[in-house]
């Protein structure tokens, strides 16, 4: 633990700080919520930020601080859901197809493709039209999962092509190991770290585009999320009425979490590169 902290960049620790102000807003607060922040008129309508509302409320009536507990919530568990499912099923088809070759790595590859070459959010969009105008968060995650598991299945699949006519493999196959552990264990190791930054930037591109969904409306509003947020801000004219708090609130909350997402990603590659080069 004291070597990852002493050979870790600088900007690492300033990610994970970020993560977990992020993550106890989102993970712990929620629990501790005086009722439900999502009741309209709960509480009294356009508060400045007090002790008893920190943040202020909304033109409906709702607590800004404890409304904003539940949206960063809800959009963390949509954006890591999705990612955990979209990269493990992209790594195991990538290197199945890789690795097998011959027909289920033609047809793999020509899902692939067909998936990639297919814009996530105009689907999104005829879906919430064909759901009645709003699409729920299980819908969109399920939606995302099938869109997204495509990117990393591509180029796991490259790197297991390459890498199934190493020498090593070519041993391993004729000592008589599975196919299965031949993958796992001497495939697998040399993608983990891919694997992660893949898992991290899928949760920025699950959020961002949730948030879009919900901008325009589409997205289900009765469900708190960073995106639902905004839109109910903008709904409800927050920038002319000059209520800054309601819509700045989600923005800062998007903006912390991909600067550290983004900083922890490039931080482990760094680390990551600076061992390589020290072996």
């Amino acid at each position: 633990m004291r070597a990852f902290f002493r050979d870790s960049p600088f900007r690492l620790f300033i990610g994970l700080f970020l993560l977990l102000a992020v993550a106890v807003i989102g993970l712990i607060l929620p629990w501790f919520a005086p009722g439900d922040p999502l009741e309209w008129y709960a509480s009294p309508r356009n508060q400045a930020p007090s002790m008893a509302h920190l943040l202020g409320t909304t033109s409906l009536g709702q607590d800004i601080f404890w409304l904003l507990t539940f949206a960063v919530h809800n959009s963390l568990l949509l954006g890591v859901s999705v990612a955990f499912l979209a990269t493990l099923i992209g790594v195991f088809l990538g290197l199945l197809a890789g690795y097998v070759g011959g027909w289920p790595d033609r047809a793999l590859f020509f899902f692939m493709d067909a998936l990639v070459s297919i814009p996530t959010l105009p689907i999104l969009i005829l879906l919430a039209v064909l759901f009645g105008g709003q699409l729920a968060l299980p819908v969109t995650a399920v939606a995302l999962v099938i869109f997204n598991w495509p990117f990393p299945g591509r180029q796991v699949r490259a790197i297991a092509l390459s890498m199934r006519e190493r020498e090593f493999i070519h041993v391993a196959w004729f000592a008589g190991e599975s196919r299965t552990r031949i993958l796992v264990r001497h495939i697998f190791p040399y993608i983990s770290g891919w694997s992660m930054a893949n898992f991290i930037n899928t949760v920025l591109v699950v959020i961002a585009t949730e948030s879009a969904l919900a901008v325009i409306g589409l997205s289900s509003a009765l469900q708190a999320t960073l995106g639902t947020m905004i839109y109910w801000a903008l709904e409800y004219q927050a920038l002319l009425a000059g209520r800054w708090v309601w819509i700045g609130a989600p923005v800062a909350a998007i903006v912390c979490l991909f600067i550290g997402l983004f900083l922890v990603s490039s931080g482990l590659s760094m680390r990551a590169a600076e061992r390589r080069m020290s072996l």
